[in-house]
């Protein structure tokens, strides 16, 4: 719902002081892009904007923000409904593309929104104002592409109490920032001596009004202040003489002579109303109690007591910032209860109108705990689905005994847990959650209860998934077949969002047993893939087709991967997407096809379609570099390392783990190899603290690399022996190959090492295994490898040599068919090969039939 007030020009009153050096430096912001005025409370940037609109001959679009304008879709919707007031029927076509995302999305909302401001025939500017409240980067972001890209007959105004929150230094440096700084604000000494002349009652001397402008140094809220205090002072001269001391201490001061010369029921009503966010005479009522509200209001506005209209007719109004944060602060120090009292009135009246975001908020401060969750729980589905962070934060601020025995958003808590990496407190609410609604069989009908126990379920297979249980994974996976076999609601909440990425969707990355997960994943997708309408399977086949690739087993894994990127309910999960586009790029590097690897990922560029579009295209950007660096061209990777802002003294966390391992490569290459050392040193202390496999041997390997570079070899083969040791057991085999020529060139030192160890091993690692990866790089090893397959291996490939099937060869050595099966599939893998034919010229070229 539109709050129409938020888009319209505020009003001001009629005596103002005439500002023409003022408005003359807000005119030079048409010559940029964006004008930022800037200033604490008190400093009159709304006035002085109204003002400056009244004699602007372009187009005003006004938007005023709050703290509920945290939202993405929220905050570009009311920025088209104003620029519609002024321009009737504009960017109706945008419309759509907001509403597909909450947060940034460059790449189609705000391009097309620029766009439509370029057809614009005239000049129009924008204004935001109380930016302040902004938090959500995804605005920020947004915001600073859309200046980026505005037609120069476009202009950006934003008044706010700090700084901004993105970069501007580039704007300003290319003469697109204009700035309105305190200093400019601020009443000279010409100004306050007009202010107190033409707009106050007071007779003050030329002295007087000089003192009173030093000690307050022009700030308007405080010349305000003391005029409306000085009215009733018997003693002007030593009145004046008290005003003395910082801003904060002026306003208290002449807030609380303000507050206590009126009467008792305007004080009662400035209190309790002081809590709102905005008012019209139907809200005060409510919460007041007071049937005279609208009077009351139009009587602070005659006596110029810090209240805005907000409308022309008068029909909603809101306090300065520095009156209501000083009426808040008495009443919740003096009256604790009218405090809580006037939050659950007013939350009353805001759910009754149809607000009710905003009533969720009061309902909390009035700790009207059950309330709050009820109107949650009534729009639950929508807050996860476009509200997802005002949701986190009602949610966090809950006690948690306020909604044990409300299954969707207990479930809610336990994603945002999920989450936000706290996964110990997450596994404790799920057993707990598990065991309450069991116990609630008998209260829901079984379709209720089959529905919130299949929810519970996934969230209990996702906590033993990050414990690396797949036994129990499995099994709960099968109780959410049972319970709900189209799937849980959370298998696809968020599911074009980016909510960390890496360090959640990568899920190979969380188990360290490869043969394991083979079956476990295998099995899952044989059980969903015939289920037209479920995208969850998607996470499986990423996950599958890495673990193929990582097998060098290039032509099952292109398979799966085909497999998923046909099914048209995968396709617009940008977070499954991601992954399977990166793993069939990699695929097809490896099999030859640099081109289509490379164009692979630039069609993904234009196949995601999230509002974090942004944040997704940082991850294909790195994985460009990385392709960029294994087809032998710097130039692509040296540009990344230029515009993508991280750096080898970045904190390290799992989220960004894929970009910093291209950054440690990246700066190998540039012999920059203590800066990639220092960086992959604290990689490795996390990877180990969160006892993920792969990546640690990701990380050895490049450190190896680096090492090497620099000379150190037995420091780097050391590295790289613990690297072997690692991977040997799992199979890893392209973590190795994929770094090139260069670990070639490393295994074949250490194979020529250790080759005459004691029983063809390297310490703990195979002299098998190292020459297995040396075959598959295509390096010629002088020794025949007959120690490469087991002797069960050999006599299945002299059986195959013979012409026998599977079948018989199990008959003849006395094993099943499926073990035959694995069995050739081992040696296809240690022989690079995906068929009979080549897997026994492999053979016959290595001499291992023997």
């Amino acid at each position: 719902m539109f709050v129409s007030t938020k888009f319209h020009i505020p009003h001001v009153r009629n005596k103002l002081v005439s500002r023409p050096r003022l408005m003359n430096n807000l005119d030079e912001g048409m010559n940029a892009k964006l004008t930022l005025v800037s200033a604490q409370a008190g400093y009159g940037k709304t006035t002085a904007l109204c003002e400056w609109v009244k004699q602007c001959r372009a187009h005003v679009a006004w938007i005023s923000l709050d703290k509920q304008d945290n939202d993405w879709t929220q905050f570009w919707n009311y920025v088209i409904a104003s620029i519609q007031e002024r321009v009737p029927g504009f960017a109706i076509e945008v419309l759509p593309l907001i509403e597909k995302g909450t947060s940034l999305s460059f790449s189609h909302a705000i391009t097309a929104l620029v766009n439509e401001l370029n057809r614009l025939p005239g000049e129009l500017v924008i204004i935001f104002d109380d930016y302040q409240f902004i938090e959500l980067d995804a605005i920020h972001q947004s915001l600073i592409y859309l200046i980026s890209y505005l037609p120069s007959h476009i202009h950006i105004y934003i008044a706010s109490r700090s700084d901004l929150a993105f970069p501007t230094a580039r704007l300003l440096a290319k003469g697109e920032l204009h700035q309105v700084i305190m200093q400019d604000l601020r009443f000279q000494l010409d100004e306050g001596i007009i202010f107190f002349r033409e707009t106050t009652e007071l007779s003050l001397t030329n002295q007087q009004v000089m003192e009173l402008h030093d000690q307050t140094e022009g700030w308007i809220s405080g010349l305000q202040l003391a005029a409306i205090s000085l009215k009733r002072s018997n003693n002007i001269a030593e009145s004046i003489h008290q005003f003395g001391g910082k801003q904060s201490h002026i306003a208290d001061y002449l807030l609380e002579e303000v507050f206590q010369h009126q009467s008792e029921p305007m004080r009662s009503f400035l209190m309790e109303t002081s809590i709102l966010n905005r008012m019209n005479r139907s809200l005060c009522e409510a919460v007041t109690g007071q049937m005279n509200s609208q009077a009351l209001l139009e009587t602070l506005e005659q006596l110029n007591l810090f209240i805005h209209p907000l409308d022309d007719q008068r029909n909603w109004y809101r306090y300065h910032h520095l009156l209501s944060a000083f009426l808040q602060q008495i009443l919740y120090r003096t009256n604790p209860n009218k405090w809580a009292q006037a939050h659950i009135h007013a939350a009353n009246w805001l759910e009754k109108h149809g607000f009710d975001e905003e009533a969720v908020e009061h309902f909390l401060e009035g700790k009207q705990y059950a309330d709050a969750v009820r109107l949650i729980e009534k729009n639950l589905h929508i807050l996860m689905q476009f509200k997802s962070i005002a949701l986190m934060k009602w949610v966090s601020v809950l006690p948690e005994d306020c909604f044990a025995e409300k299954p969707m958003i207990e479930m809610f808590y336990i994603s945002v847990l999920l989450g936000v990496g706290k996964w110990e407190a997450a596994f404790q609410r799920v057993e707990q959650a598990r065991a309450l609604f069991q116990a609630l069989k008998e209260k829901l009908t079984d379709a209720e209860w089959n529905r919130i126990m299949g929810n519970i379920y996934f969230f209990s297979a996702i906590t033993s998934y990050l414990q690396k249980d797949l036994v129990r994974t499995s099994e709960y996976f099968e109780l959410v077949e049972r319970h709900v076999p189209e799937g849980s609601f959370f298998q696809t909440m968020g599911r074009n969002r980016y909510q960390g990425y890496d360090s959640f969707d990568d899920h190979l990355a969380f188990i360290n047993d490869l043969h394991a997960a083979h079956k476990f994943l295998l099995k899952w997708i044989q059980h969903w893939e015939y289920k037209a309408e479920y995208p969850f399977v998607g996470f499986l086949y990423a996950t599958y087709s890495k673990l193929l690739y990582e097998w060098n087993m290039l032509e099952e894994a292109e398979f799966y991967v085909s497999q998923a990127l046909g099914r048209k309910d995968v396709q617009p999960f940008a977070r499954i997407m991601i992954h399977l586009a990166v793993s069939a790029s990699r695929i097809q590097q490896a099999k030859g096809n640099a081109s289509l690897a490379s164009e692979l990922l630039q069609k993904l560029k234009s196949q995601i379609d999230s509002p974090d579009y942004d944040l997704f295209m940082l991850k294909v950007d790195a994985e460009q570099s990385y392709l960029s660096l294994r087809q032998g061209s710097l130039e692509y990777s040296l540009d990344w390392l230029r515009r993508c802002g991280l750096s080898h003294t970045d904190e390290v966390s799992l989220s960004r783990l894929a970009e910093h391992l291209v950054l440690a490569r990246v700066l190998t290459v540039c012999w920059r190899m203590e800066d990639a050392l220092y960086l992959l040193e604290r990689m490795y202390l996390l990877l180990s603290e969160e006892d993920r496999l792969r990546d640690r041997i990701k990380v050895l390997i490049l450190q190896s690399m680096a090492l090497q570079r620099l000379g150190q070899l037995d420091t780097a083969l050391q590295r790289l022996e613990t690297a072997l040791q690692l991977g040997e057991p799992e199979g890893y085999v392209r973590s190795f190959i994929d770094e090139g020529p260069e670990i070639a060139d490393m295994l074949s030192a250490y194979l020529k090492l250790h080759q005459g160890g004691p029983s063809g091993n390297a310490g703990s690692v195979s002299i098998r295994y190292v020459k297995q990866l040396l075959l598959a790089m295509n390096v010629t090893v002088k020794e025949p490898l007959k120690e490469l397959l087991t002797e069960q291996e050999k006599r299945i490939m002299r059986l195959i040599a013979e012409g026998l099937s599977n079948k018989e060869i199990g008959h003849h050595l006395n094993i099943t068919g499926e073990t035959v099966k694995s069995h050739i599939k081992n040696v296809y893998r240690k022989l690079q090969v995906n068929n009979r034919l080549k897997a026994l010229q492999r053979t016959k070229d290595l001499e291992t039939l023997v």
